[in-house]
């Protein structure tokens, strides 16, 4: 017995419902295919473009920036949202950069990193060494010369 694809009975007296049913089930059996939402994450030109130019123009903060807002939520003069508010930036950014914060000054009191030079200190050094390969050159050399002075001498006269 093959089985009625119309089988009225299992929609109640609409026939039209009955037809719309099995048709749609026809069609997805018959050529294997699941029926798929739009991804929702694709973007148009213009929205993209403004993206881009939001992240593009978004203020950076510097570090001694980051340092005095979070200093000043620690001294708690203020709500960390009022203080948010007025600088401008998001709760979970403030707890973010509190949280970097406390890590660095935990990590550089146990001495686990060492200090990066700055550009002028690391020229100052480098000029520093500089100088004192040269007074090693001059030393090394002007012992060379009492050597061979002494040599050519044939020794002390003592």
């Amino acid at each position: 017995m093959v089985p009625r694809l119309f089988d009225v009975s299992a929609y109640g007296t609409n026939w039209r419902d009955c037809i719309r049913e099995d048709f749609w089930f026809i069609v997805m059996t018959v050529k294997g295919m699941k029926m798929k939402q739009k991804s929702q994450t694709r973007q148009t030109g213009g929205a993209k473009a403004i993206k881009d130019i939001r992240r593009a123009t978004r203020k950076q903060y510097s570090a001694e920036e980051k340092i005095r807002i979070v200093l000043d939520g620690l001294r708690g003069e203020e709500s960390i949202a009022e203080l948010c508010r007025r600088e401008g930036i998001a709760q979970s950014i403030y707890y973010k950069w509190s949280k970097e914060f406390l890590e660095a000054g935990k990590r550089r009191l146990a001495g686990d990193t060492a200090r990066a030079a700055s550009t002028g200190e690391v020229t100052a050094l480098r000029r520093e060494a500089r100088d004192l390969k040269e007074v090693v050159a001059e030393q090394t050399l002007e012992l060379r010369l009492l050597k061979k002075s002494m040599i050519g001498d044939g020794g002390d006269d003592a």
